[in-house]
């Protein structure tokens, strides 16, 4: 089982320096190699019996470009811009690594058939993260001692450890990545010692949970939480905010403070509405040995006139967190089909007619249940 622990960093000046050049030459590279890819692929796109009546491109097709030849190019890269040989290499692999799995994903459907976006190019700032992929080994860039962390061209940084890492886990990479409020790293933690989950007979107590908007989720047996609208609440200070950034001059130093203040700003509302979601998640956890949940179509509601609404509440990660949360402490979680789990009888599985006004299920059975709006 592979655990993310995330502590915040305390560089120097000068290493701050450091780490956003890291970031600008590794995204100028991103693009770079993404460029070589589109190249490729205009120049094979039309068949070989026939021209494009716009245009065609002329000269010799370069040979394919993938992970394999393009790594391969890093050396002549060193030669040719000299700034890349202060970037530890693992880093620069790692990059062009994100850009393969990207372009792959885009190019190769999974199973379901369907296929991710196009990569993009990067604008300034956008690569904002780098990631060691050897801790603590002999030939690693990264090494974590106490609560200092020695990398790779960069020196020791302090990691501020709210927390301790756990005995018998083993760090496998760290990504140092920006924030609003500063610089933080990300520790891959493996543990080893995954808990047995209980079996179906040890199953002493089961809910099934319905996510709404008035109310986040609602149990089969009536309990309810309310949803706390962390951005709803936040919109008139964003608006605020928002409105003083669109006055500044874009590029000037009271642009970028104000557009940090507004980064600041949605970075405490995820926090907000990410700490509300693991609470609610160990409490169901804690509660019940097995959770039922609906495999809702989000994105598909996102698109609705609520959509504002429904990445509030951010189903999409609760229900991610709480399967988490249940594979660490042993118990059990299931995704249904949501198609007649409002009219269907879970006890009997006799049909309800009910229109969407009428939020009790009431049947002959005798179950009664509650489901929010």
């Amino acid at each position: 089982m592979l655990l993310t622990y995330q502590f915040k960093l305390n560089p120097t000046a000068e290493q701050v320096v450091i780490l956003e050049t890291w970031g600008e030459l590794l995204r100028r590279h991103w693009n770079y190699a993404l460029g070589e890819r589109l190249d490729w692929l205009r120049r094979t796109r039309s068949q070989i019996d026939r021209c494009s009546l716009v245009w065609e491109p002329i000269g010799k097709i370069p040979d394919k470009p993938d992970y394999y030849t393009q790594a391969s190019n890093l050396k002549q890269t060193k030669e040719l811009f000299p700034d890349y040989k202060n970037i530890y290499a693992d880093c620069q692999q790692q990059n062009l690594m994100r850009l393969d799995k990207a372009w792959k994903k885009w190019l190769t459907p999974d199973k379901k058939g369907k296929r991710g976006g196009k990569p993009r190019f990067k604008k300034c700032g956008d690569i904002s993260s780098f990631t060691f992929p050897r801790v603590n080994s002999p030939k690693a860039g990264a090494h974590l001692t106490g609560n200092i962390l020695q990398l790779s061209k960069i020196g020791e940084i302090e990691v501020i450890l709210h927390r301790p890492i756990p005995d018998g886990f083993e760090i496998k990479q760290a990504t140092i990545l920006s924030k609003a409020d500063g610089w933080y790293c990300s520790f891959s933690l493996e543990d080893k010692t995954v808990p047995d989950s209980l079996s179906i007979d040890e199953i002493k107590s089961a809910t099934g949970i319905d996510v709404g908007l008035e109310k986040f989720l609602t149990t089969a047996d009536g309990q309810s939480i309310e949803v706390p609208q962390y951005y709803r609440k936040a919109q008139s200070k964003l608006a605020h905010q928002q409105r003083k950034l669109a006055r500044k001059t874009k590029g000037s130093k009271n642009y970028q403070k104000q557009a940090k203040k507004v980064a600041l700003t949605h970075l405490q509302v995820a926090r907000q509405r990410k700490e509300f979601h693991y609470q609610v998640a160990h409490w169901l956890v804690n509660s019940y040995d097995l959770i039922v949940f609906e495999n809702l179509n989000i994105k598909g509601l996102a698109r609705t006139r609520l959509a504002k609404s429904i990445l509030d509440v951010a189903w999409g990660a609760f229900l991610q967190i709480m399967q988490a949360v249940a594979v660490r402490r042993g118990k059990h979680t299931r995704g249904v089909d949501p198609r007649g789990t409002s009219i269907n009888c879970s006890s009997c599985g006799s049909s309800v007619e009910k229109t969407l006004a009428i939020r009790v299920h009431s049947c002959s059975c005798g179950l009664l249940t509650y489901s929010p709006t």
